[in-house]
């Protein structure tokens, strides 16, 4: 394993643990046993889609940071991916909860989003294609880890009439790919970086997990 490799590896372990805390948590419990009250997820989708607006600025400035014009065009795709693919279905679920844009357009960010968001931006602002990518990593990987694991606890989750669609999104094949693809990304972002550049890496990382929690719970909480 070249250095990169080890570097974004080094980064997802570092979070792992903390990855881990989120399946037992309630509100992704009810969405795998198809128990959460429809209120806690209308707020949840409201939240993460204004969430996700954020995070492609995030890539955005990868894109624009990126010496290599390989890494930039990559860091561009992912932001076509967020704007045209998983927006999408979160527009899809906005339907069938009665979600308009007007809606979107006046929703008030939590504070626990917003700090999130924030700090993202700054790590994306003040540091470079690698940091972009270890503030990006959490929400990526977190998400298909949670819904593996749905699926593995119980392989009749995906056939919710409700939930089962953001169970087979996230647990899909298609978006494991994506993640590798990411991974490949950090890697290769990686690759000619300091010890202590990658330690400051591993924070971020974590940071950005226990953020994750923090939206679980906000959304859980309705909290504003």
């Amino acid at each position: 394993m070249n250095k990169g490799y080890a570097a974004a590896d080094r980064i997802l372990e570092g979070s792992r643990s903390i990855w881990e805390t989120f399946h037992d948590h309630p509100f992704v419990r009810g969405i795998a046993d198809g128990t959460l009250p429809k209120e806690n997820f209308k707020y949840y989708m409201l939240q993460d889609y204004v969430y996700l607006l954020d995070y492609a600025k995030v890539f955005s400035i990868g894109a624009g940071k990126a010496a290599d014009p390989v890494v930039g065009r990559h860091f561009s795709g992912y932001v076509d991916q967020i704007m045209n693919g998983e927006l999408n279905i979160h527009k899809a679920y906005m339907a069938k909860l009665g979600i308009t844009e007007q809606d979107v357009r006046e929703v008030y960010q939590a504070l626990d989003n917003l700090s999130y968001t924030s700090y993202m931006l700054r790590c994306a602002y003040e540091g470079g294609p690698a940091e972009v990518c270890a503030a990006i990593l959490p929400c990526a990987i977190s998400y298909e880890e949670i819904a593996v694991e749905m699926v593995r606890r119980d392989p009749a989750c995906v056939d919710h009439p409700f939930y089962g669609e953001w169970i087979r999104g996230y647990a899909d094949p298609g978006y494991h790919e994506a993640n590798t693809a990411l991974r490949d990304l950090t890697a290769a972002c990686c690759e000619n970086l300091s010890e202590q550049q990658i330690d400051h890496l591993v924070e971020i990382g974590q940071r950005c997990s226990l953020y994750e929690g923090r939206f679980w719970d906000l959304a859980w909480e309705l909290r504003r």
